[in-house]
């Protein structure tokens, strides 16, 4: 973790767009009549998918992946023009909102500006253009043994600072070496010292495939020390078990609860449900009382929290990568969205920035999780498995406020009653 991280990011509320999919124009400015309702959501940044022209040489697809860039420093001319992104900022700003943008240093596409100016800066085996992941062809790596390229990337950075980007979201940081991104932080925070670092990280047995490869990859512990917040991938075997009906419950509450030792005292975790990589938890997940649950599970995590366009409303299909693949934002499973709405806004209580986190493991398929200091102490009780019965709580007997929905719910020898809805139950202690 970042010496100067404050542990405020874990009240972090983040939207992630596909600008490409998320509007019938898929531009800058049409973004801006939707900025309202995201607001309204209780999100605090908008992260962009890249925003820069995609390569055309081995493009993959009619219109080739936003992760094979041909300049860093310039945007995609299907999305605007620069003076549209900076507008774009602008409104979002006064709407409340910060913009986040993909950074993608590992590789470029094989047409990259870059690749004609500087040769030099690139990857090679056998003499020849290279990637170290096989099936990533649609693109070349970088090869940061070459100085010049640290240079040019860190201006790079800056001038989108300057530019008023208040965040960065790094694609595979890992692979990219630590000294570059520690560089890097100083040298932006010299233009804007509020710009937060979100590191995509690696699953564990890919760091692994990596360094086996030869090459080198972070950790996340060596990732942390450079960002403010990582996603939490080396778990996420764990939480995919689980969704698919593979493994309980526990086995992904239990790796959550590693993390609290595993990293230092002010680490932040990225929490999401879905991306753009992964399947919408909604085809994952088809009762909708369960997914309501999840959803709730997700806020009520320790960490900063990410929602991707559409999973407000349930949608179940991931937009296409190297298409024009819209997605459906039409106002559905209003539950949901409202979930998110008071759910956001709860996590802003100082109590999921710095109280004691626990998970209270049950014997039945419910997640109950807590946040406590000093003075008051929250508790959020969800009903995974759709079941009758009963969980465990270390709560005072006596009537609660479920301030969710409008009920109460009583704590009898230490057990509550589930209901099919989620629970989350706030108080000061000297009066519980």
């Amino acid at each position: 973790m970042a010496k100067d991280t404050s542990v405020a990011l874990r009240s972090l509320n983040i939207y992630q767009v596909f600008l490409r999919q998320h509007t019938k124009e898929g531009t800058f400015l049409s973004l801006i009549k939707d900025l309202p309702r995201i607001k309204t959501l209780g999100m605090d940044y908008i992260y962009l998918l890249p925003i820069h022209p995609i390569g055309v040489l081995q493009r993959k697809g009619s219109v080739g992946s936003p992760y094979s860039i041909s300049d860093y420093r310039s945007v995609n001319p299907d999305f605007g023009t620069e003076e549209d992104f900076r507008t774009l900022i602008d409104k979002a700003n006064k709407e409340g909102l910060k913009v986040m943008i993909d950074v993608v240093f590992n590789h470029t596409s094989h047409d990259a500006l870059l690749l004609e100016k500087h040769p030099e800066w690139y990857f090679r085996r056998n003499g020849k253009l290279a990637g170290k992941v096989g099936d990533w062809w649609d693109i070349t790596d970088l090869d940061f043994s070459n100085r010049g390229l640290w240079d040019y990337l860190i201006e790079t950075l800056v001038k989108w600072a300057k530019l008023g980007v208040d965040g960065f979201r790094c694609d595979v940081a890992p692979m990219v070496p630590q000294a570059f991104w520690l560089e890097a932080r100083q040298a932006v925070k010299k233009v804007n010292p509020k710009v937060i670092w979100l590191s995509e990280t690696m699953h564990g047995e890919f760091v692994k495939y990596i360094r086996d490869s030869g090459f080198e990859a972070m950790s996340d512990a060596e990732t942390f020390e450079a960002f403010d917040i990582c996603y939490d991938y080396e778990i996420h075997n764990e939480f995919l078990g689980y969704v698919e009906g593979r493994t309980p419950l526990n086995d992904w509450l239990k790796a959550i609860l590693r993390q609290e030792y595993l990293y230092p005292k002010n680490y932040v975790k990225l929490r999401n449900l879905e991306n753009h990589d992964q399947e919408r938890i909604a085809h994952h997940v088809k009762d909708p009382m369960k997914l309501l649950n999840l959803t709730g599970t997700l806020f009520f995590l320790k960490g900063a929290t990410m929602i991707y366009a559409g999973q407000e409303y349930g949608v179940t299909k991931r937009p296409d990568l190297f298409e024009v693949d819209k997605v459906d934002l039409s106002v559905n499973h209003t539950e949901i969205r409202n979930l998110i709405h008071r759910m956001s806004h709860l996590k802003k209580d100082s109590l999921f920035q710095s109280g004691v986190f626990n998970i209270h493991l049950q014997s039945i398929e419910a997640a109950v999780i807590s946040f406590e200091n000093k003075q008051s102490m929250t508790y959020g009780i969800f009903n995974l498995g759709q079941v009758n019965g009963e969980v465990e709580v270390t709560l005072p007997d006596g009537i609660y406020q479920n301030i969710l929905y409008p009920n109460q719910v009583e704590v009898k020898n230490g057990k509550l009653k589930l209901t099919d809805k989620p629970m989350v139950l706030f108080g000061l202690k000297q009066t519980i």
